[in-house]
């Protein structure tokens, strides 16, 4: 069996060929995969904004403006800590 440096070079290039095939592939998967993850936290920010507006438009019926916005200001920032808490669970 003879083996020449053309059939090497050849054999090289389909190889080059075929990876790049899969690179692109698993790119645009991994694209679409952020996409829907950008979009998802675009989503739930907005969601979490209607809770907290829903919320202060309930407290207001029972404290002053500025109360109802201190009370917004708590809730909003236990959120946040159950967020990090969340985060550096899952980080580790």
């Amino acid at each position: 069996m003879k083996t020449t440096i053309s059939d090497l070079v050849i054999a090289f290039f389909d190889l080059v060929e075929a990876e790049g095939r899969a690179l692109r592939h698993h790119t645009l998967r991994v694209g679409i995969g952020l996409a829907c993850v950008v979009l998802a936290l675009l989503v739930t920010t907005a969601a979490t904004g209607f809770f907290l507006w829903g919320v202060y438009q309930l407290l207001l019926g029972w404290f002053s403006p500025p109360a109802a916005a201190l009370w917004m200001a708590g809730v909003a920032l236990v959120l946040a800590a159950l967020a990090l808490g969340c985060a550096r669970w899952l980080t580790r």
